[in-house]
Formats: C-alpha cells, sequence, structure tokens
C-alpha cells in the first residue's frame, strides 16, 4: 500500500469550497490532517479518494460545531429535570429575552428621571403585589439567596435551625456548608424527626444571628416527628428580636390544588405566617428562568442590596426580562396553566397523554424496530418538589435491550431521554406537548 497517492492537504483545499465557506480555512485545514493522519495511522484498502476524505472532514466538521448544549427531548417523568434545565420558558419570556438580547435596555437608567436606575426595579413590584411582603430583591439561584441572606443577618454569629431541617440538594449543596461560607455559625437544635418550640428558645442567646425554618422539599420525614410551625417559630423569634428567614426551596406563587396537585407551601402564606425573609427559586415550580427570589421587610432587603456580595450574585438583563414576563402571567391565574408550560405539563390529565401513547405506539415500533407497549406510569414534578407525591401518567415500554434501546435515542440528532424501569425502556409522555416531536426526532 503506497500512502504517498494520498491528496495532499493543498490538493483537498482546492477542492474544499463548501466547507471552507461553513467552517474556516484554519478549521477546515486541521480537519484534513486529522483526516489524512487517521488514514495513514489505519491504512484502509483500498486507500480512500478525495471526495471520501473531503466527506469525512465534513462529517467530523459537523460533529464539531454541534453543540454540547443540546435540544433534548425528556419523556424521563421528570417534568422539573434538573439535568435537562428545569423549567421551560413561558412564551412571554421567551420573546422578552430575545427583545433585551436585540437592543440596548433600561436595566439600570430610569426613563422618568433621565438619571441612574436599580436593575429590581423591574421585578420588585411584581414581588410584592404576588406575595404580599414589603420588599423584594433577585439574586442568580436560590443558593445565592441563601448565602446572602445569612452573610448579611448572621454574620459572625449563630443561625439557629432544626436537625431536621439541615437539607442537602444536588450537587452535595449542604445547608450547614452554606452557612459556613456566609460566615456564620450553625446551632442546630431537636433531633432528626422531632423538633419542639423549647429547642428554640433554649439556644437563643446573646450571639443568636437569626432562626431559620427550612422547607425539606426533597425529602419527607414520617412517623414519629415533630415541628414547630412557621407562625410558631415567627414568633418566638419576634419575642426575642430575631428575624425568622423560611427557605422555601422552589416555591410557588399559587396554590396547586387548583390544578388537582398536591399542595406546596405558597410564598405568599410564608409571607402572612410572619418570615421576615422567605428565598425561593424562579426555575422550578415558579416556572420562570434561573433565579433567587429573596421577599420580606424592607429594612432587612435595603440591607441585603447594601451587601457586596449582591453585585456578584446579581442577574443580566436577559434573565430579569424573562423573569419579568413570567411573573407577570401570574396576574392572570385563570389562564395560567394555558400559558406557563411547567403547570401545562404538571396538569395535563393521563387520559390525554394514554391517548397520545396509543396513537404513538405503533409508528414508534415501526421506526425502531423493537417491541412497544402501551403502559400507566407515575410522573414526578422534580428539583425536589413534592418528593413523595407522583402524577398519573402513562407512557411507552421499549423491549427487547432497553439499555441498547436508550443508547440508540440518545445518538439522535434530537436525543430522547428516558427511564429504565423492570426490563424496559420507559418513555413517559408527560412531557411531549406535540406528537410530531418524538416522530421527527426518530426519522
Amino acid at each position: 500500500m503506497d500512502l504517498r497517492v494520498l491528496p495532499s492537504v493543498d490538493r483537498l483545499l482546492a477542492d474544499a469550497a463548501p466547507l471552507i465557506a461553513a467552517h474556516g480555512r484554519a478549521v477546515v485545514t486541521d480537519a484534513l490532517r486529522a483526516e489524512l493522519a487517521e488514514i495513514r495511522t489505519s491504512r484502509p484498502d483500498p486507500l480512500p479518494d478525495a471526495p471520501a476524505i473531503l466527506a469525512a472532514a465534513d462529517a467530523r466538521l459537523t460533529r464539531q460545531a454541534r453543540s454540547k448544549l443540546r435540544p433534548v427531548l425528556n419523556l424521563t417523568g421528570t417534568v422539573l429535570h434538573t439535568n435537562l434545565g428545569r423549567a421551560l420558558l413561558a412564551e412571554a419570556a421567551v420573546e422578552a429575552a430575545t427583545a433585551a438580547m436585540r437592543a440596548p435596555a433600561a436595566l439600570e437608567y430610569d426613563l422618568d428621571s433621565g438619571g441612574r436606575g436599580e436593575r429590581d426595579s423591574h421585578l420588585r413590584g411584581l414581588l410584592c403585589e404576588l406575595t404580599g411582603a414589603e420588599d423584594a430583591t433577585v439574586v442568580n439561584n436560590n443558593a445565592a439567596a441563601v448565602l446572602i441572606v445569612l452573610n448579611t443577618l448572621a454574620r459572625g454569629r449563630e443561625a439557629v435551625v432544626s436537625r431536621g431541617e439541615l437539607i442537602e440538594i444536588g450537587g452535595a449543596f449542604r445547608m450547614p456548608a452554606i452557612m459556613e461560607q456566609a460566615g456564620c455559625t450553625l446551632r442546630e437544635v431537636g433531633t432528626t424527626n422531632r423538633t419542639h418550640a423549647r429547642d428554640y428558645r433554649q439556644a437563643i442567646g446573646p450571639g443568636t444571628g437569626l432562626l431559620m425554618k427550612v422547607h425539606t422539599s426533597n425529602y419527607r420525614i414520617e412517623g414519629f416527628t415533630a415541628e414547630v410551625s412557621a407562625p410558631e417559630l415567627a414568633a418566638i423569634a419576634h419575642e426575642a428580636g430575631l428575624p425568622l428567614v423560611n427557605d422555601l426551596g422552589s416555591g410557588t406563587l399559587v396554590d396547586l390544588r387548583r390544578w388537582g396537585l398536591a399542595p406546596e407551601p405558597t410564598v405568599a402564606e410564608a409571607v402572612a405566617e410572619g418570615a421576615d425573609v422567605v428565598t425561593f427559586s424562579g426555575d422550578k415550580l415558579l416556572g420562570g428562568p434561573q433565579a433567587g427570589f429573596i421577599v420580606g421587610r424592607r429594612e432587612i432587603i435595603a440591607a441585603i442590596n447594601r451587601n457586596p456580595l449582591k453585585r456578584a450574585l446579581r442577574l443580566d438583563k436577559i434573565r430579569i426580562a424573562a423573569t419579568e414576563a413570567t411573573l407577570r402571567l401570574y396576574r392572570d391565574p385563570d389562564r395560567l396553566a394555558e400559558r406557563l408550560p411547567t403547570l401545562r405539563l404538571l396538569s395535563r390529565p393521563q387520559a390525554q397523554i394514554r391517548a397520545q401513547a396509543d396513537r404513538l405506539s405503533a409508528p414508534v415500533a415501526k421506526a425502531l424496530g423493537c417491541t412497544v407497549s402501551v403502559v400507566d406510569c407515575a410522573s414526578q414534578i422534580g428539583s425536589g418538589a413534592l418528593p413523595t407525591d407522583t402524577i398519573p401518567s402513562a407512557g411507552l415500554a421499549l423491549t427487547p435491550n432497553p439499555e441498547a434501546l436508550a443508547d440508540r435515542l440518545r445518538g439522535l440528532q434530537t436525543p430522547i431521554i428516558g427511564r429504565i424501569h423492570d426490563g424496559a425502556l420507559i418513555l413517559d409522555l408527560r412531557c411531549l406537548a406535540d406528537d410530531a416531536a418524538l416522530l421527527d426526532a426518530l426519522t
């Protein structure tokens, strides 16, 4: 085999005008050199000609140009899947973010006075209206919200928390670690399963900075249990002249029972129960972009905004625009499920999803050449919300060789992500808004 017959890079570049136009001359040159190096190493017989080498380089460049942050079909059954980006944004939020990207915006500019403005002003009024709080501010996620609140109110002092509320969430976020980074000292009270009012009272001393209640959003303690309610804990804190911080984690602005879902504590309830500060997320049950909201007493919010950490944790104009548009949807709760993807997906009736599964079973079986059965399954909200509650759903069970099928579906141009359960690859259709999205991905 004579490798000298291989075309030179210059010879290949002479015929690579479409590739150069698409990717640039330097990148195409590197790709051609890589193809030639592989040929010299593997020594295929027969050797590929120039068109074959150009085609291989084209395929290589296409793979390299593909973003690693690719859209996927979430058929896992977890609606707010942390690893898949959590909440889908409403169209109003997408449009607002796009507009903010395409032009200068009055982010910190007061159009009435012509002077400097505040970026939080775009969200403050809506947050106060929807939660009943005196004031509000926003940072880039709820972990940041907890961090800056603790750093502002309890740096160098103790934060008193029930031992049963020392949560850990995904990515090794632990409440004790956040407290340490915030510069305050954790003071645990009670036991894992039972904490009483007297435990908090006995822990309060000269070094106490605040009392904290943490919503155990990703687990439940059941059986022989006791906890102090938020109103009672607020009374204990205020008797001692201390603030109560209530971290809701996911957080919701509406009563989910209206749409047939299990209840989660709302932000307005937490404010009304006497919390001085409430923190919650933007990209979970609220259905917006990633953000951490802080609402509460005016003087505390003002102190948080003076903290130097605020600048490091602030939102950019794109997320502020999308967040504002999302919050505005909550002013019309009668049409909220129609406009907010998270709520629309969570409230889809099982009968509707099963009818979708019946329609798709035959074409999916034909496209994949496997056995497909329609099955009932249980979806979950995800992102730590209502961890023990599931929502009746339906989907497709693919067999045999579920692992191989899962690998194959992840390798599609639009990857399809399901879950393996009981020897089958389950495609839960709760999050599939359109039949065509699945069929197009398969073809």
